[in-house]
Order: C-alpha cells, then structure tokens, then sequence
C-alpha cells in the first residue's frame, strides 16, 4: 500500500526581496532607537522616582542661579525644558514608529499574529529590543535564502 504525502506547499512572502530586505533594515534601526530611548526612560524613571529628580536644560533655579543643565527636583527650577518629559514623549512615539516597522515586516513575511505580539514586546522590555532585532533579522535572511524563488501573494 502506497501512501502519497501531498507536497509541501511552497513558502509566500507578502512582497518582493527587495520589500522585504527594506522593511527589515526599517525594523532593525528603529529596535535600536527604541531600545535606546526605552533604557534612557527607565533610567530617567529611577531617578524621578528615588530621588525625585529630573534633567532640565535651560531655567533658573530658586536661589536665583542660572541653570545650563542638570539633574533638579521639579519645584526648584523655573522655566526651562524638562528633558525628562522630553524622553518619556519620545519613547512614546517611537515605540509607534517601531510597532509600525514591526507590522510592516510581519504582514510581508505572513507570519502568525502572536509573532506580532512577540516582536512588538520588545519595545517595552528593557533590553528585549536588541534580541529581538537581532533574532528577527537572522529569521528573516534566512527565510529569505532558503525560499529564493518565494512568490508574492498576488
């Protein structure tokens, strides 16, 4: 008795290398700017929230003194650019940049959505973002030379 085993059908990318190769060099500068500025923010936490201190640039403290910048509690500075906030609104919209790279590359390679949900934790992880730059790239160089003749899906 013969059993045929159906060929495995062939792998599909949702774009060309070259949309490929793009979306995954996108992804992988903005992992590392939004791992950065994640270390920058929890960093920038610790110290408002142990010692109640956060970076300004510019202002004048209470005691009448010119402030260039430093590491200040909130009431003793007036005016000035509070560069703590300033990471904190960064991060917020990076991550958006880095969620929507991460999308990118997940609808052209037709990963499963719980892949999505993994690479997207890495923004939010402190150091998360680098390992999963860097084990995304490697899966997706490799899925790239392993199915070189990958057709698009339309």
């Amino acid at each position: 008795m013969s059993s045929t085993t159906p060929a495995p059908r062939p792998r599909k990318f949702g774009g060309t290398p070259a949309q490929i190769r793009s979306a995954a060099a996108f992804f992988r500068v903005f992992a590392y700017v939004t791992g950065v500025m994640l270390l920058l923010l929890v960093l920038e936490m610790v110290f408002k929230y142990f010692w109640q201190l956060e970076l300004f640039i510019g202002g004048q403290l209470l005691d009448g003194t010119a402030n260039t910048i430093g590491m200040h509690n909130r009431a003793e500075v007036a005016g000035g650019f509070n560069a703590s906030l300033g990471i904190l609104i960064a991060h917020g919209w990076l991550y958006v940049v880095y969620l929507f790279a991460d999308f990118r590359l997940w609808s052209l390679m037709r990963w499963p959505f719980s892949r999505f949900i993994t690479i997207a934790l890495g923004g939010v992880v402190p150091f998360l973002s680098f390992i999963t730059e860097r084990k995304v790239h490697k899966e997706v160089m490799a899925e790239m030379e392993n199915h070189p003749k990958a057709a698009k899906r339309y």
